[in-house]
């Protein structure tokens, strides 16, 4: 006989031929009411009707003709960004995110925070029970006001706010708000949650601290315990990257070297 085209796998082909077991494969596909079943799966069916083959052989064809269940794609080999979130300057960028807890009395309540991404403060911070997008403003209201002295039209101007994209921060009254404000929304990179890692990173020290080692019984001691505890936080949590100073450091020595005139420039009588 004259030789194949190809190689060809050795031992019986099996129940069927290719082309009639891609058939019986389109059959059970069809048949199906259930989508994105993979090819074991297909197989189990096949065996379960009378067609007995091997996984290998229902991946192949399945491959071939695109009958395969789609699935997530690996990590890109370039990232989105360089790796680097923080900022040399205070009030240069802030973070924001939310997390849960559970209270004796009120049962289930959000709390939001807002972190500078230079000094690690907590610039702003709340509790409540619901988790929309007027609560997820109030930490940033409450940064602005603390640094930049009131809320009017373009008083943040400069500032960027780091966000993921959960539905209260990606929704247009939270984005016409901080726009009002001069804030630009800077949205993590897709699939890259630590685009948003100085806010996540202050929420595990939250939880580890806090939220996780003490019990409250309403929403609103939940509040005042969450602000004395961010009182504490600035005023004595070590920041490595800066020689091991506490956050209110660093803004108070990064504000006192602003206000400070140039060398060159003789000082007033």
């Amino acid at each position: 006989p004259a030789a194949s085209a190809g190689p060809i796998r050795r031992g019986p082909v099996g129940a069927c031929c290719d082309t009639v077991l891609l058939q019986h494969i389109r059959t059970q596909i069809l048949g199906s009411r259930l989508h994105g079943e993979g090819y074991r799966k297909i197989w189990a069916r096949l065996r379960h009707g009378g067609i007995r083959t091997s996984a290998r052989r229902v991946r192949r064809l399945m491959g071939q003709h695109g009958l395969l269940a789609p699935h997530r794609i690996g990590r890109p080999e370039q990232r989105a960004h360089d790796g680097t979130i923080t900022t040399t300057a205070v009030d240069a960028m802030w973070g924001t995110d939310m997390t849960e807890t559970v209270t004796v009395r009120d049962g289930r309540a959000r709390v939001f925070v807002a972190v500078d991404h230079c000094s690690g403060e907590c610039v702003g911070n709340h509790a409540a029970r619901s988790g929309n997008r007027f609560e997820a403003l109030e930490p940033v209201r409450q940064g602005v006001l603390r640094h930049f002295g009131r809320i009017e039209k373009d008083v943040a101007k400069g500032l960027s706010l780091r966000h993921d994209h959960g539905s209260n921060y990606m929704s247009g009254d939270f984005q016409d708000e901080i726009a009002f404000l001069g804030i630009e929304s800077s949205p993590s990179f897709v699939r890259q949650p630590e685009g948003n890692g100085v806010a996540e990173r202050f929420i595990r020290t939250l939880k580890e601290n806090f939220l996780w080692v003490h019990t409250f019984d309403t929403i609103e001691e939940l509040r005042r315990g969450l602000q004395e505890f961010v009182a504490h936080y600035n005023a004595t949590w070590l920041v490595a990257r800066h020689g091991y100073r506490t956050p209110n450091q660093i803004r108070t020595e990064q504000c006192s070297l602003a206000q400070r005139p140039p060398a060159n420039l003789p000082l007033a009588a």
